[in-house]
């Protein structure tokens, strides 16, 4: 049974859980916008990117290769691996949303984050409530308008500060991953061995095959993920 809930109290709450992505989103999205203005990106083209892509990890990747001269393909390549997570996210997120509506579902699917994610599954109680979808709805949007903003104050810093300044902020790119990964190496060591040997397969690739850095890094995330395999499936069978 439903518990009743207005639009405006599901929408107030919703935005408040998303309050901690918001303000902790706006320094990623910031670094990333200097990012992209330092790969040769404009204002608008470095913003519309946020809007239309919406996946921070992504974005530091794209942003890198553009900087790196990879062709267009292989950026397209390289970040759809690196976001292949999102299809199980969707899949446990359409389950959780089952008694939605297809529109709803598919709409609030695609502003699906790893934190948006982790939000809403903490709030799964809330599809028992009366305009439940307004909550999400909510969630989503803040955490969107705070990665377009960041990206957008980001961009505009990059014309501004020095370039010595702009350089440095490419360490944000490793700074993301880091975060990403290390997580994940704490709960599964194996993890750990797949990122060093994918990192030496880009090197083998780049400095021994003659591959150029594009290529390097798709074939290197290719190979590295089917690597990744066997050896996830050892340790369910342990």
């Amino acid at each position: 049974m439903e518990t009743e809930q207005s639009i405006g109290s599901a929408f107030k709450q919703g935005s408040l859980a998303g309050m901690p992505i918001f303000l902790g989103y706006m320094p990623i999205a910031i670094a990333y916008g200097v990012l992209a203005s330092q790969s040769g990106l404009t204002i608008f083209e470095t913003t519309m990117m946020s809007v239309l892509v919406f996946a921070g990890a992504a974005q530091f990747m794209a942003a890198n290769m553009m900087a790196q001269g990879a062709l267009f393909l292989q950026i397209v390549v390289a970040t759809f691996v690196l976001n292949f997570r999102h299809f199980i996210m969707s899949m446990s997120f359409m389950n959780q949303l089952k008694n939605y509506s297809l529109p709803w579902k598919f709409g609030l699917s695609l502003g699906l984050t790893d934190e948006t994610f982790a939000v809403s599954a903490l709030h799964k109680k809330e599809t028992n409530k009366e305009n439940s979808m307004f909550f999400y709805l909510a969630l989503i949007l803040t955490a969107y308008f705070s990665w377009i903003v960041g990206s957008f104050a980001g961009a505009l810093l990059g014309e501004i500060i020095p370039s010595q300044l702009s350089d440095s902020m490419g360490i944000a790119l490793y700074a993301m991953f880091i975060g990403l990964l290390t997580p994940s190496v704490k709960k599964e060591w194996r993890i750990g061995v797949v990122a060093v040997i994918s990192m030496l397969l880009n090197f083998i690739f780049s400095e021994f095959v003659g591959l150029d850095t594009g290529w390097a890094i798709v074939l290197a995330t290719v190979v590295g993920s089917l690597m990744a395999i066997p050896m996830m499936k050892e340790d369910d069978a342990s």
